[in-house]
């Protein structure tokens, strides 16, 4: 076999598999802007329940969260409800200020920022401003968190103008 033939006959047999995935269609479920922005009231929501096991609906199986006041990167179910029975106790409430979102093939990003209202153990609310990433993606019929990223914001607001 000519240099050639061998040439060709190896790039063949390398991507002879990688050909034959993206000939693998895929079905598309439509989504539109308007229904990612709803996951995020829907995670919301479930912040409001109180109950670790009712946020961790939000989230896919191999999820992973990377959370606004701890340094522990989560990456199972039990790490994500952990955080979020002791993330509950502040009774957060949040309210998206900026957002981009972005719609693919079964997946979907929305990012911005947010606002968190919590209240400590005193009874007193104090607001969190913070950056999020939410990466959606459609799973066994609805669209689960696969990546959530949370964090505060690195510099303080500007004071109003008097």
């Amino acid at each position: 076999m000519s240099m050639h033939k061998a040439f060709i006959a190896t790039i063949a047999a390398v991507c002879a598999p990688m050909v034959a995935c993206a000939q693998t269609t895929q079905k598309c479920e439509p989504v539109s802007e308007e229904q990612i922005a709803a996951l995020f009231d829907r995670w919301n929501g479930s912040l409001l329940t109180k109950n670790p096991d009712e946020v961790v609906k939000n989230y896919a199986a191999d999820a992973v969260l990377l959370p606004t006041m701890s340094n522990k990167v989560r990456t199972t179910p039990g790490e994500i409800r952990d955080y979020f029975v002791h993330f509950l106790e502040s009774s957060p409430r949040g309210v998206i200020n900026t957002r981009t979102i972005h719609l693919g093939c079964n997946v979907a990003f929305d990012v911005g920022t947010y606002t968190f209202t919590v209240t400590g153990p005193d009874g007193k609310t104090s607001q969190v401003p913070a950056r999020y990433s939410f990466v959606y993606e459609f799973k066994d019929g609805k669209w689960l968190i696969a990546h959530h990223h949370s964090s505060a914001m690195p510099e303080a607001a500007p004071e109003a103008a008097h």
